[in-house]
């Protein structure tokens, strides 16, 4: 075959898939972006080849296609739909949550202070009790920066604590933050959109920031191994660099960690332990059977 010929059929596979992705997004039938193993199965091709095929032709991945592709339906979406909630689901958005991937983590603490425990933060948390124990939520007057559970006021108050020990003012705020914790109870509990817009002042390197929004891409209800999670990020090798990159993650219930499991299917570790993690997956199954 000439380099020619070659070249053509390159830009022909990438046109095709480029295509299904288009479809995809308004596809109200069947929501959510096409997993690269799906996409590569429809073009009849590898999905390492359709990867490094389509991110040469493009110049993009497939995986950042399809996000760019949602991001401008959705805003496309605000314009005309009756709600903000119907926009999302119009753009192509599995479930609400996942508008965090397009919506922008704002970054107010800087890497610089996260680097030093926060120096400089000023940082306000509470804790209330929710179906997987008792959960605390901090935040900076940018957004929410940590959250975590635990069995005890005391044991989460010190995590917090080691967390971000050189912040200015860390203090317990049980009126400021009710609205910020009925939102993230709320979530957790129904999966249903939070009333107001839950802002993120989470900080990370470029490649962490890849892997977070990557988990935002998996719905609800579903589950990868950090294997296939590094094959969706065009990582044929980069399980352990996933995996580094899901350790970082501070907001680990609103950006799903939980929703990587080993290779073999296993569970795997989570940092709130096994059975949450389990818990957690099991009710959002029982909500998408709920829909159906």
């Amino acid at each position: 075959m000439s380099q020619s010929t070659e070249n053509t059929a390159d830009v022909s596979l990438a046109q095709q898939a480029a295509d299904l992705i288009d479809a995809r997004v308004t596809d109200l039938a069947r929501p959510g972006q096409l997993s690269l193993k799906v996409l590569a199965a429809d073009l009849q091709t590898a999905p390492t080849h359709l990867q490094k095929v389509f991110s040469r032709v493009v110049g993009i991945s497939p995986w950042d296609y399809g996000a760019e592709k949602r991001a401008q339906a959705f805003r496309a979406q605000l314009k005309s739909a009756p709600s903000v909630t119907d926009a999302i689901y119009g753009a192509g958005y599995g479930s609400p949550s996942r508008v965090y991937e397009q919506s922008g983590f704002l970054l107010g603490m800087s890497p610089a202070s996260y680097a030093k425990f926060g120096q400089g933060a000023a940082i306000t948390f509470d804790i209330v009790s929710s179906p997987l124990g008792r959960l605390l939520v901090a935040a900076t007057q940018v957004g929410i920066c940590f959250l975590s559970f635990g069995d005890s006021d005391a044991e989460l108050s010190a995590t917090l604590a080691a967390e971000f020990k050189a912040a200015e003012t860390l203090r317990r705020d049980e009126g400021g933050l009710r609205a910020v914790l009925e939102d993230v109870v709320g979530h957790l509990e129904t999966g249903t959109m939070p009333s107001q817009q839950l802002a993120l002042d989470v900080q990370g390197t470029a490649f962490q920031r890849r892997v977070w929004q990557a988990l935002l891409a998996i719905p609800s209800g579903g589950v990868l191994s950090y294997a296939e999670l590094g094959l969706e990020m065009g990582m044929e090798a980069g399980q352990r660099a996933v995996a580094k990159g899901c350790a970082t993650n501070k907001v680990s219930l609103l950006i799903p960690c939980h929703r990587i499991v080993r290779s073999d299917g296993a569970m795997g570790g989570y940092r709130w332990g096994v059975k949450r993690k389990q818990r957690l997956l099991s009710m959002e199954k029982r909500r998408i059977g709920a829909k159906e």
